[in-house]
């Protein structure tokens, strides 16, 4: 039974989305109405200063190379006009301000030149009281000229004189000698309208923004989620015995990885679960037939020949060779159970492999004079040191050897070889037997698994399977060579290093053409 105590994944993700779009909205408002103004203000502060900075570096410029710019005769003002009208000009060109007010005096307070270009000018077309003497009346250039000569450069907001008006913002500067002073001014009501007209449409921006943003959060995380989902139903699938199930891998991405992942583990389930289906039914009837057999003379010598000394000890001989029957498959299914669940331990050490090759190949001696064969051992010289369970190692060999006399060829010859290579040393066991069939290779260390030759013989089958999990178990490599008619070669490869400093192996072009390798 399920217990939902959070949103799924598509909720949260929903939940992630809507706080986002909802702070990125606030966000903006908060930009557009609060931090538009004094960003923009500033903005214009910077445009107002370069020009004023500008003016009077022209201004200084005159004067350095000793060009008379203005001059009073009898209170008659005389202006260089070719001067000022250039620089108007290039006011006009540079085109940083649309609109704007430049005052020009000289250290008379009086205005010498004037670019008047905005249709209404607070600098210019109101009355401020005089601080000094709140009696005289003076106007607001006289008034800023006097606070820029007095301060040597300021930047004021000038504000209307009327409600209909609206704010400027005004900046003055000296020249170096103090003979000119600059008054840049331009208007602010481009930023007030502005910030009335985000207020109005922000508000509905806001609700088509989140409202788009909402639904194409909700088809996103429709496609998004999908493949979990399908996941999720797969596995449900899988609980119920369906291992056969497959998920859509479209996909190319994370979620389309996790997807053939699935794929994979199904397939190996499914595979597993065959495996053990077939293992059952292949052991209960290998059980079977000697406990019939068993039953079958049990009764016979009970009944029949109890009193008949040589049938009787043929017949207690059959029960003896099918009980040892049973007792090696049971131990075969033990053996396997706990090497491949870990519960066999590989305890490694150090040592001679060519030793334990020579030791466990004088076992062979006397089946071999008794039927004819001839067991080779092929080892180098020096010794191949290697870390390894020796146990395991000598169980593993004793498979392989069993195995290559179950198929041992009219010469009647099989070879434990044993030699040094790139990653170690290298174990093969030949024989020169029937072979195995290409269709056989991929399945041959499975457990319980016979390839057709096989059929009929007599064996637990897990030989090869209980071999396949100590490879395993120690993280050799190992596999199968094999054609028809000419015989089959099983080996592996065992180094002298412990799991922690073992060497990744890039190079593996010397295993030989068509040899079947286990990973």
């Amino acid at each position: 039974m399920r217990h939902h105590h959070s949103p799924g994944i598509r909720g949260q993700l929903m939940w992630f989305l809507c706080c986002i779009c909802l702070f990125l909205l606030a966000l903006v408002w908060f930009l557009s109405t609060q931090l538009l103004e004094p960003l923009y203000t500033k903005h214009i502060e910077k445009q107002l200063t370069t020009q004023a900075e500008n003016i009077t570096a022209d201004l200084d410029k005159a004067l350095a190379e000793d060009e008379t710019l203005s001059s009073w005769s009898f209170g008659r003002l005389s202006v260089n006009t070719s001067f000022f009208d250039r620089l108007a000009t290039q006011l006009y060109a540079s085109g940083s301000l649309n609109s704007f007010c430049v005052d020009i005096s000289d250290s008379t307070m009086r205005t010498i030149y004037k670019i008047e270009n905005q249709s209404y000018c607070n600098l210019h077309e109101t009355l401020l009281s005089d601080s000094a003497n709140n009696d005289m009346i003076v106007s607001t250039a006289v008034a800023m000229r006097k606070k820029c000569r007095t301060t040597g450069g300021f930047v004021q907001t000038l504000n209307p004189p009327r409600l209909s008006g609206s704010a400027q913002l005004l900046v003055g500067r000296n020249t170096a000698g103090g003979e000119y002073t600059v008054l840049v001014t331009t208007s602010l009501v481009h930023v007030a309208e502005a910030g009335k007209i985000l207020s109005t449409v922000l508000p509905m921006a806001a609700a088509v923004i989140f409202a788009f943003a909402m639904t194409a959060g909700w088809l996103f995380s429709e496609w998004f989620t999908k493949p979990l989902r399908q996941l999720s139903s797969a596995a449900r699938q899988m609980a119920m015995g369906n291992y056969a199930v497959q998920v859509d891998t479209r996909r190319s991405d994370e979620l389309g990885d996790l997807a053939q992942d699935f794929n994979h583990m199904a397939t190996e389930v499914q595979r597993s679960s065959q495996m053990q289906r077939d293992l059952l039914a292949n052991v209960s009837h290998d059980l079977r037939t000697p406990l019939t057999l068993i039953k079958g003379y049990a009764e016979t010598v009970r009944d029949i020949t109890g009193d008949d000394k040589a049938h009787r000890d043929e017949q207690m001989n059959i029960i003896v060779d099918e009980t040892d029957r049973l007792t090696a498959l049971v131990s075969s299914v033990m053996e396997l159970s706990k090497v491949t669940s870990g519960a066999a331990k590989c305890e490694r050490v150090h040592f001679d492999m060519a030793q334990l090759c020579d030791e466990v190949s004088e076992r062979y001696d006397a089946i071999c004079a008794q039927n004819g064969w001839q067991l080779k051992l092929e080892l180098p010289d020096e010794e191949l040191p290697v870390y390894a369970d020796p146990d395991m190692m000598q169980r593993a060999l004793h498979n392989l050897l069993g195995n290559a006399m179950h198929h041992i060829g009219r010469d009647g010859i099989f070879i434990l070889r044993a030699q040094r290579c790139t990653e170690g040393v290298r174990i093969e066991v030949e024989d020169h037997g029937p072979g195995i069939a290409a269709d056989d290779l991929p399945y041959i260390f499975d457990r319980y698994y016979r390839s057709r030759s096989d059929a009929g013989k007599q064996g637990t089958g897990l030989g090869l399977s209980i071999t396949k999990a100590i490879f395993q178990q120690h993280g050799f490599r190992f596999g199968v060579q094999s054609a028809i008619g000419i015989g089959t070669t099983f080996w592996f490869v065992m180094n002298d290093l412990p799991a922690n400093e073992k060497k990744t192996v890039e190079d593996r072009g010397g295993e030989n053409p068509g040899e079947k390798m286990i990973e």
